[in-house]
Formats: structure tokens, sequence, C-alpha cells
């Protein structure tokens, strides 16, 4: 029975290994300010302050308004996913009886299957909680923006504070948002457990590899990036 369950366990530190990992390199390792996720938290700061300029922010209610929208829909998703998982569980016999026909020995045991199911539960309740505290964060950023008036400039300090906050909640629901995603994620890459311990370390190691790229070396990661011109002026102007 050990030697049967040896290579899940390790399989499964593996997984959360690679999350680990992940989320140490996007967000707390030195390489972080090199991030797409770093890059898109100067841009929040850089909206707010420019919102200062404008008389009529029509657009930066809008712009909210799609953030938490969009925070919306994918917490209504995790929610749906689990009623999925939740009927996955009600018809594991089938499941079981199906596997055995089909010769698949890695879901042929029924508590095993249970198990891995719950495993897939928690993955999904745990972005769709990260979602929905995103949602409110990203409510609390248009509160914070409709408390900054409308006849302020750049140099009204009260404003300055203001926009401040509201970009420091907007990055703190980005990065929420983000836990979430990562966690759909790399619940696809957990569904490799259900085909054995091996397709499931293969699965993880492709999604780590996918959100490592995307994150230091896609081309989303250089459109955001400021030119060399840009660099100068933003370095000049703190």
């Amino acid at each position: 029975m050990l030697q049967t369950q040896l290579p899940n366990l390790i399989a499964i530190l593996f997984f959360l290994s690679c999350w680990v990992l992940y989320g140490w390199l996007a967000y707390k390792s030195p390489w972080s300010k090199h991030s797409l996720s770093h890059a898109m938290d100067a841009h929040r700061y850089r909206w707010m302050r420019s919102m200062l300029r404008r008389e009529v922010r029509i657009a930066d209610t809008n712009i909210a308004s799609g953030l938490q929208q969009g925070t919306a829909f994918f917490a209504s998703a995790s929610l749906l996913a689990i009623g999925g998982t939740m009927t996955l569980l009600s018809a594991m016999d089938e499941v079981t009886a199906i596997a055995s026909r089909l010769n698949l020995p890695y879901l042929q045991d029924p508590l095993q299957n249970e198990l891995k199911a719950f495993g897939l539960m928690i993955l999904l309740a745990y972005a769709f909680f990260k979602f929905g505290w995103a949602y409110r964060l990203f409510n609390y950023t248009t509160i914070v923006m409709g408390s900054i008036p409308d006849d302020c400039h750049e140099e009204n300090e009260e404003a300055i504070e203001a926009s401040l906050r509201a970009a420091r909640l907007a990055t703190l629901a980005g990065r929420h948002f983000s836990s979430g995603q990562q966690a759909l994620f790399f619940a696809v890459g957990y569904l490799g457990l259900f085909a054995g311990p091996f397709v499931f370390m293969a699965t993880t190691f492709m999604v780590t590899a996918v959100l490592l790229r995307r994150q230091f070396f896609s081309k989303a990661r250089k459109a955001v990036l400021p030119g060399p011109n840009e660099q100068d002026r933003l370095n000049n102007e703190s």
C-alpha cells in the first residue's frame, strides 16, 4: 500500500513546490521586479495619477467597472466548477465502472478518486475566495476614486494621497485576482493526477513553465515595459 501511495505523495509534493516556487519567483524574488505583474502594478499607479488631470472621469469608472465584471465572471466560473466537481463525486461509482471496463488503472480505486476530486474542489474553492476578495477590493477602489474631488490637480496633496490609496487598493485587488487565476491554471495541471503521478508531474511542470514564460518572457511583458526614453523620463520624475 505504501509503495502504491508513494508516487502520488511525491507528485503532490512536486505540485505544491512548483506552486510555491512560481509565487516566489513572480512576486517576492529579486527577479520579480522584471515580471509582467510588477510592470502592470506600475501602470496602475500611473493610471491613478493621470486620473487627477482629467475633469471628466467616465473612462476611469468604466475601466474599474470592467475589472469588477471580469472578476465576477471568474468567481462565477469557479462556483460552477465546484458544482461540477460535486457532481463528479456523486457519480464516482459510474466513473470507477467505466475505468474498469477501459482498463484505466489509476481510476479504478473509488476512494482515491474521491480524494482526488476533493483536492480539486479545494483548489477551486481557493480560487473562488481569491476572486471574491478581489471583487470587493475593486469595489473599494471605485469608492476611493469617487472620493477624489473633481476640481483637484496634481499639486493637491489630498488628491494625491487619495489617488495613491486607490492605486494601492487596485494593485492589491490585481494581486488577489492573479492568485485566483493562478489557482485555476494549477487546477488544470492537477487534472493530470487522474491519469497517474507521472502524468501529474508532467502537467504541473507544463503549467509552471507556461506561467513563468508569460511573467518574464512573453510579448505582453515587452509591450507594457517602458521604452528607453520613457524610462529616463520616469527616473527623472521619481
